[in-house]
């Protein structure tokens, strides 16, 4: 269950022996939680209270509330800012490959000398805890987590395995992206055996969504553009797309799936405004448009997550992100140069 490699042996050694020594800690995640952050944070939040530990769970307010497909998750008595005694704690970062632009990098005062473990499985994780346990191989952030949970020798409960799988089926697609090895199918086979109810997460998670998030859909499917033969796909989702709609900023997940399977692309981008709570466009002080970059590939030759970071963001080979304040023609032209550059590299 644990990664192959020795660098990662001995980090989950390490980061197993603090969590059996911490008496107190507290779990965060990055921001925009998806369904391994949310479904890793609360699993891990359950394990460390099935051992007797004073652990809270941190989600900043600006990520509430949480996109209605994971509100039948639990997470009561989940604090929104740090805590008095945060310096008591050995904080816990899940699914983070970064602190840059992560609400809860106010955790982690500059000078602190508190204990930062890092569980991940992101390949581009920046090993800012110190401890890091970093599996790129784990098809997810929940399946690292799975995998401590029996080193500890805490029980499966019903609400252990419930979020569990949520990480799961999300981070690899329902088992359909490449990330999924026979390790995650084991671990499905065991969360099932432990009560999960399959059909019941999947409604929850992807079929009653709100009317409001279909139209938005239906907005970026009538603005989809091709470039360079079909092989970069994009879409653009303006704040003026939310506002007639009445979409929220999470409703767009998703979208950016639908260009990706077109026959053809190579790379395809949602480039959708970022929003502030009222549903307006988040317009910074020089009146640019902020935006946010949803990247995916449908080509082993292609790393989207170097694209990322070329931009100041991060993610895997074939799903990642970034923002940008880029004008429309530049963000394309920055897209299509880094596409071929790959390219001539493969």
């Amino acid at each position: 269950m644990a990664g192959s490699s020795l660098q990662v042996d001995g980090s989950r050694t390490t980061v197993l022996q603090e969590l059996r020594t911490a008496s107190k800690l507290i779990v965060v995640s990055h921001e925009n939680p998806d369904g391994d952050a949310l479904g890793s944070l609360i699993a891990t939040q359950q394990i460390l209270t099935a051992l007797g530990k004073d652990c809270l769970m941190f989600i900043g307010r600006a990520d509430l509330p949480l996109p209605s497909e994971y509100r039948f998750l639990p997470t009561s008595g989940v604090v929104h800012q740090p805590p008095d005694d945060l310096e008591e704690r050995t904080i816990v970062f899940l699914d983070c490959g970064n602190l840059e632009r992560n609400p809860a990098q106010e955790l982690r005062r500059p000078g602190s000398d508190a204990h930062v473990l890092n569980i991940d499985h992101h390949h581009d994780n920046t090993h800012f805890g110190t401890a890091n346990l970093v599996d790129p191989e784990a098809s997810c952030t929940a399946e690292i987590v799975w995998g401590l949970m029996h080193s500890l020798e805490v029980e499966l409960t019903h609400t252990i395995a419930k979020a569990l799988y949520v990480g799961l089926i999300t981070d690899t697609g329902c088992f359909m992206y490449e990330n999924t090895g026979p390790t995650a199918h084991v671990m499905a086979a065991e969360l099932i055996a432990a009560g999960v109810d399959v059909h019941g997460i999947y409604r929850h998670v992807y079929e009653e969504i709100p009317e409001a998030k279909l139209a938005l859909l239906a907005r970026g499917l009538a603005n989809v553009r091709r470039f360079d033969h079909g092989r970069l796909t994009l879409t653009l989702l303006s704040a003026e797309d939310f506002a007639a709609t009445g979409a929220v900023e999470s409703y767009s997940e998703g979208v950016v799936d639908h260009l990706r399977a077109v026959r053809g692309t190579l790379v395809a981008a949602l480039v959708r405004d970022r929003l502030t709570g009222n549903g307006a466009g988040f317009i910074p002080v020089d009146g640019t448009r902020m935006r946010k970059v949803s990247l995916r590939a449908s080509d082993e030759r292609i790393d989207v997550s170097r694209i990322a970071r070329a931009a100041g963001g991060g993610g895997h080979r074939a799903a990642a992100g970034f923002t940008t304040t880029l004008p429309w023609d530049e963000l394309v032209s920055f897209l299509l140069a880094q596409l071929d550059g790959q390219l001539r590299e493969a």
